[in-house]
């Protein structure tokens, strides 16, 4: 019964303290009210934290914004979006054993961007997993969703 309610605990506390913008079957994004800096260092220090290593940060912001004019695109889509990939051995490991063609839902990514029409809002995004194959091909689906989840809950408490 204890560590229900300490579970019950960590949920009513993440829920005051940030806000789940949205979900569906695609993608699930968070809100938070801290600048996009200190969001960004919480993520990485998060993904970071867990032993994991991050293989790539894209600055997708930099990169609309420098290839904008020469796509015909005026819009200016973010004010600052980056995206980090990393992976988890035993968790990629557990998802690829599963059936070996899970191996399309590694590398993980999470993001992190301000949008110019909502500047004191930073939104954090993950892609979630299909879960697609087996009963234990989608066990170790949801695993992963856990893990961004987890990553994502410590870096906004």
């Amino acid at each position: 019964m204890r560590n229900f309610t300490t579970r019950l605990l960590v949920v009513v506390l993440f829920l005051f303290s940030a806000n789940t913008f949205g979900a569906d079957k695609h993608r699930v994004t968070y809100t938070s009210k801290d600048d996009f800096e200190t969001v960004k260092s919480a993520i990485t220090d998060a993904i970071t934290g867990q032993g994991l290593v991050i293989n790539t940060t894209s600055h997708i912001g930099e990169m609309l914004e420098r290839t904008g004019k020469d796509m015909g695109g005026a819009k200016q889509v973010f004010v600052k979006a980056e995206s980090f990939e990393f992976c988890s051995a035993s968790v990629s490991r557990m998802t690829m054993e599963a059936d070996p063609h899970n191996i399309v839902f590694c590398p993980y990514i999470i993001s992190v961007y301000v949008l110019p029409n909502e500047p004191k809002k930073t939104y954090i995004s993950y892609r979630k997993p299909a879960p697609v194959g087996t009963r234990a091909s989608r066990a170790s689906l949801k695993e992963v969703e856990k893990l961004l989840r987890s990553i994502i809950e410590e870096a906004l408490n």
